[in-house]
């Protein structure tokens, strides 16, 4: 049996460990032929493949990135210079002409819906969840986010010191466009003061008192975390637009920091390394056993299979009322709400 390897969308933490898990296992527990495809669903319309041998995945647990490239690019979708008027299948032959059996996806929520298109046309595939935003839905983490939690959670430690020294409100911007999973969980494993969600709405007179009611209290600084996502008028950036409503609201001096990319490279922690891994193997199971059309997902202390047709399009997001923004408020972290 010949397998292929690609990932696709944004970089992240722990793919390589994904490559690694799934290719070890597939050679040496089940003597398959694997090969990686070069720059996600890109590397499959160009015939891109780099064949992966035992020696090859060595050394690559701890590194960042993916050795196999990856691109954004959406088979599914015409874009404006197309050269390829049918990219599925075109996708589809060369599949065929380079002897796959069947093909890992690794990748985000539109990576797993690609999948979930191309296993409809007939490839069998095994998607892998990975994004830093931890926002795929049908599990309960994608790898990639332990990463970002701890960059990010360690630049508001940092943050803290410089803030006690000028008795500053720091404001810091951390991704999430649409889910606010690495602002929640930083904000509280750094004692932020107040976290602004995509999912939760918020109102700058709340925000404003509560920082105002902190000053009053004689605490010398406060901690603001943004994700990115947040309503934030004129397509301002998030950090900038809270930090200058900040300053105008409470005449506070106020600074803000954007992560950025930051949260995205570097090596993988031990955690989602560990899960990567679990990851990579039970793919490589689920095409052993010939179970095609799912992804693999965490439930509890298992990992399992969900099907793609339940996965695409659909995006895990904080609930408003979840047992971890309750506690945070019982805490005193304002979210902005009335």
């Amino acid at each position: 049996m010949k397998i292929g390897i690609l990932s696709a969308g944004g970089d992240c933490p722990g793919i390589n460990a994904t490559i690694r898990g799934i290719g070890k296992t597939a050679i040496v527990e089940y003597g398959m032929e694997v090969v990686g495809i070069a720059n996600g669903f890109t590397g499959l319309l160009e015939k891109d493949v780099i064949p992966l041998n035992e020696q090859l995945l060595s050394g690559i647990l701890t590194l960042g990135g993916t050795i196999l490239g990856t691109s954004r690019m959406k088979p599914f979708k015409q874009q404006e210079g197309d050269i390829v008027s049918d990219k599925p299948q075109l996708i589809k032959q060369n599949y065929k002409e380079l002897g796959l059996d069947a093909l890992v996806c690794i990748g985000g929520n539109g990576t797993q819906e690609t999948a979930n298109l191309l296993y409809k046309e007939g490839l069998n595939i095994v998607g892998i969840p990975k994004t830093i935003d931890n926002d795929v839905w049908g599990t309960d983490v994608t790898f990639g986010f332990d990463t970002a939690l701890t960059i990010a959670t360690e630049a508001i430690d940092r943050l803290h010191t410089t803030a006690n020294s000028h008795k500053r409100v720091m404001v810091i911007e951390v991704m999430g466009h649409h889910a606010g999973w690495i602002a929640l969980h930083s904000g509280i494993a750094g004692g932020g003061d107040v976290i602004l969600l995509p999912e939760l709405d918020y109102d700058m007179d709340v925000v404003a008192n509560c920082l105002i009611e902190r000053n009053q209290k004689k605490k010398p600084y406060s901690i603001v975390v943004v994700a990115e996502g947040i309503k934030s008028g004129k397509k301002k950036n998030a950090g900038a637009y809270i930090s200058k409503k900040i300053r105008k609201m409470t005449g506070l001096e106020t600074r803000e920091t954007v992560l950025g990319y930051i949260q995205r490279g570097g090596s993988p922690t031990p955690a989602d390394r560990i899960l990567a891994t679990r990851y990579g193997t039970y793919a490589a199971q689920m095409i052993h056993q010939e179970n095609y059309g799912v992804m693999v997902a965490a439930r509890g202390n298992d990992i399992v299979s969900v099907p793609l047709d339940e996965v695409g399009g659909r995006l895990r997001l904080v609930e408003p009322d979840s047992g971890l923004v309750q506690k945070a408020r019982y805490m005193g972290v304002c979210f902005g709400g009335k």
